[in-house]
């Protein structure tokens, strides 16, 4: 056992075992969830939620709009609940289908949020572990997730039930509405599971070289973490964990805006860059490139999280692979899980309190307070 051995490794560690129980309770869920004449009626999809939440949205915005043909997008709660042009809610019936991601379901802006889209006319679908939270009483309708109990650290293994519950979701629209048959339906199904087996496999090297490269980063006083599409929902995952496990500055941006803006940060030689970036990934070329300046011009230390390392090789860049899935999309589902590592080694190395234990400072957050205690406000 590792000498840092730590609560976030012990969870990323049990994610295969997890995957395949949370698929089996998922899947019979989101096939029932909604009705045929709701899923027909919907003509836009709003995915919300805060912190570890929002990035499992971001994660499934494109696989929904590939999966089930319908404009799709990503909303924070702040701008739900006090920004959104009420216009565009309930400009038909039930619509647009509001879902909302939250395991505690006690965010207040969340609720809020929920409350106030549906008061306009659309549908909510909370996808919570509370029924009887505030997410769960103001939704119409609740996905009901049941993870069960591990010890407490920066989520885990609640973000991969949030990326499952969702894409499981987006495959059952899909196939209603007629996008693929259902033999195609499973045969995505079948991708998301068959990752457990792969990520058990890749497992053992993962946390051998996240304690590796923890251990020449943990010093570091800045990380950036970059990505493209789909792949910048794990980046973004990335720079929360370090934020709440390690307590140091981070930066989540898209490879093109790294370009533009982040090469040019002082103290290039610890300043860790982390980028995600699958095989089949449509920006892949800027990546590469990105990558390429980072750590051969620059010299900065990086690493990059893929399932394709031959296309990263040679570059000087840390390289940790992931499973290799059928579909691309499905990828989501573990590309988080070097970056969870990673910071929970930083953690252990450093010596520092998840969340600063909430302590000093932080009080005010203690036991959740900052998010759930806030005003809401209706209007």
């Amino acid at each position: 056992m590792s000498k840092f051995d730590n609560a976030m490794r012990r969870q990323a560690l049990s994610l295969p075992a997890l995957l395949e129980e949370q698929y089996h309770d998922l899947e019979p869920k989101a096939r029932s969830i909604l009705s045929f004449q709701e899923i027909f009626s919907i003509q836009r999809i709003i995915l919300t939620g805060c912190g570890d939440s929002r990035a499992a949205s971001m994660a499934v915005k494109l696989a929904f709009e590939e999966l089930t043909g319908i404009p799709t997008e990503v909303v924070t709660a702040l701008d739900l609940s006090r920004y959104y042009d009420p216009k565009q809610l309930g400009f038909a019936p039930r619509n647009p289908l509001v879902i909302a991601v939250s395991n505690s379901g006690g965010v207040a802006r969340v609720g809020e949020a929920i409350q106030r889209a549906v008061g306009a006319g659309a549908f909510a679908l909370g996808v919570t572990g509370r029924r009887d939270s505030l997410l769960g009483r103001s939704a119409s309708r609740v996905l009901d997730l049941e993870i069960p109990s591990f010890e407490s650290a920066p989520g885990v293994r609640s973000y991969l039930v949030s990326v499952l519950s969702l894409l499981l979701l987006a495959i059952r629209l899909g196939e209603v509405r007629g996008r693929y048959t259902m033999d195609q339906a499973n045969a995505y199904r079948r991708d998301l599971l068959r990752q457990g087996e792969a990520l058990e496999r890749l497992l053992p090297a993962l946390d051998e070289k996240a304690e590796a490269q923890a251990g020449r980063w943990k010093d570091f006083d800045a990380f950036d973490f970059a990505g493209a599409g789909k792949d910048l929902a794990a980046a973004w995952y990335g720079h929360a964990k370090i934020f709440e496990a390690a307590g140091k500055r981070a930066m989540c941006v898209n490879a093109e805006e790294w370009l533009h803006l982040n090469f040019f940060m002082r103290d290039v030689d610890t300043t860790g860059t982390s980028v995600v970036c699958t095989g089949r990934n449509r920006g892949i070329c800027r990546v590469r490139e990105m990558v390429h300046h980072a750590a051969a011009d620059m010299g900065r230390p990086t690493a990059v999280v893929t399932d394709e390392p031959e296309l990263f090789r040679g570059e000087g860049a840390e390289i940790f692979e992931i499973p290799k899935t059928e579909y691309d999309f499905s990828s989501a589902l573990t590309n988080f899980v070097p970056l969870a590592l990673l910071a929970g080694f930083v953690s252990a190395m450093i010596g520092e309190t998840y969340g600063r234990g909430c302590k000093g400072p932080w009080a005010f957050a203690d036991h959740g307070a900052g998010i759930t205690q806030s005003a809401i406000i209706l209007d």
